[in-house]
């Protein structure tokens, strides 16, 4: 596909993917949309479960999705960061334009396959939150960026062995590659565990004729997503040194303006504080990589992100499942057609929606057990449909290819596809 040379997105691909047919492939749709486009289906703006929705759906708030667009741009704006959301949350480059038209600097992802996946839709600006040093994914890189010299690329080092392996890959290579050095934390995940660490990668880097240092790179919920307290100084802690590392390196980056990136969707506050008001002098783009803002959550991000800490109502959730009841075997359980490779497990089980005395309690593959609250059996009988909130949204969309956006009166208004 071409790549038009200096576009955020490649609208047109973005759009043909309306005209796509769908078939029985696609799980939980109605099998009248079957042999339909998206563009058609849409025309129609359908009721979600008009015409035999086939059980468990997974939908999206069109009304959150907008809201928290511009809340979280607005906040990025007001506090001079720029965002480039982790496209792994959703792979899926509708959302992703979307994130772009509200400002956003590019699209973070987490594998080399990622990033085909967006370059196939012509993102111009990506970020490789990780390590690369395989030879095929160094190879295939190269010629991105051979082919388009208005494709912008970042990835991480945190050793000098993966400086010296990226540099014999890129050996014919036209174009360098930018690299941040990698700042880790204790029993944390990838990255340099001390000072000397980093300033010898960073050296390393500078030096090699195929690589361009241009920044300090960092994960501060690497050891959790915990607010308690020695949490939080876990954070402040690894900030500080982020920040320490790019004053202390500030004569060895190839660029006019250094790159500094951290914030996942827990801290991105702390980042934005630690991480701006440079010394005078230093130009530096400070990059948050939060992904998970754009849909929220009912569990782990409604309790730890910084727009919602508190009770505040700064993001919405937006991603919702919904699933029939099949069984009530017992006078306080409902047995629902939704499981483990429905809906995400991982940070917290669903959140039943409208019934507030009762929670999930286990999930087999296809079935979720809900545990009833006595207000709320009458309102569960087998056959009805419950609305189901989620925890941690990144492990709910690799379990759907399509996923239908609705609007206040439950009207389909777009269908979104996603590439895992």
């Amino acid at each position: 596909m071409a790549v038009p040379i200096n576009a955020p997105i490649n609208r047109a691909a973005v759009r043909a993917l309306d005209d796509q047919p769908l078939d029985w492939s696609f799980k939980g749709i109605p099998a009248q949309w079957w042999g339909r486009t998206p563009a058609q289906i849409v025309a129609q703006a359908p009721e979600s479960f008009s015409g035999g929705a086939i059980g468990p759906m997974c939908v999206l708030h069109a009304e959150a999705l907008s809201h928290n667009l511009a809340a979280m741009a607005g906040w990025c704006r007001e506090r001079g960061v720029e965002l480039a959301p982790h496209g792994k949350t959703h792979m899926a480059p509708q959302l992703a334009a979307r994130q772009l038209d509200a400002g956003a600097c590019g699209i973070t992802v987490a594998t080399i396959g990622q990033a085909a996946v967006y370059r196939a839709f012509g993102v111009g600006e990506l970020v490789l939150a990780n390590e690369l040093v395989d030879d095929a994914g160094l190879r295939w890189l190269a010629s991105e960026l051979d082919g388009d010299d208005g494709f912008g690329f970042v990835c991480w080092v945190d050793s000098v062995r993966g400086v010296e392996l990226m540099t014999s890959a890129l050996a014919g290579a036209r174009r360098r590659v930018d690299v941040c050095v990698e700042l880790g934390m204790p029993s944390g995940r990838s990255g340099c565990r001390t000072a000397d660490a980093v300033d010898e990668v960073a050296r390393a880097a500078a030096a090699s004729p195929r690589l361009r240092l241009v920044g300090v790179a960092g994960y501060e919920a690497a050891a959790g997503q915990s607010l308690h307290p020695a949490a939080t100084a876990a954070v402040a802690e690894h900030l500080a040194g982020l920040r320490a590392a790019v004053i202390r390196l500030a004569g060895l980056f190839e660029t006019d303006r250094v790159i500094v990136s951290a914030g996942g969707s827990t801290y991105f506050d702390a980042v934005a504080d630690a991480l701006t008001r440079w010394p005078d002098g230093m130009s530096v783009r400070t990059i948050l990589r939060s992904g998970c803002y754009l849909t929220h959550d009912h569990g782990l991000y409604a309790t730890t992100s910084p727009l919602t800490r508190g009770g505040r109502a700064g993001l919405r959730p937006a991603l919702e499942l919904r699933a029939q009841v099949v069984s009530r075997p017992e006078a306080d359980l409902a047995i629902v057609t939704m499981g483990r490779r429905d809906v995400a497990f991982d940070q917290g089980l669903p959140v039943p929606i409208e019934l507030p005395g009762s929670e999930v309690v286990k999930l087999n593959d296809q079935h979720a057990f809900v545990r009833l609250g006595a207000a709320d059996r009458p309102r569960a009988p087998v056959g009805a449909w419950l609305r189901f909130g989620v925890s941690h949204p990144c492990t709910v969309f690799d379990k759907w290819r399509l996923i239908p956006v609705v609007d206040g009166d439950d009207r389909v208004v777009d269908l979104i596809r996603t590439y895992f």
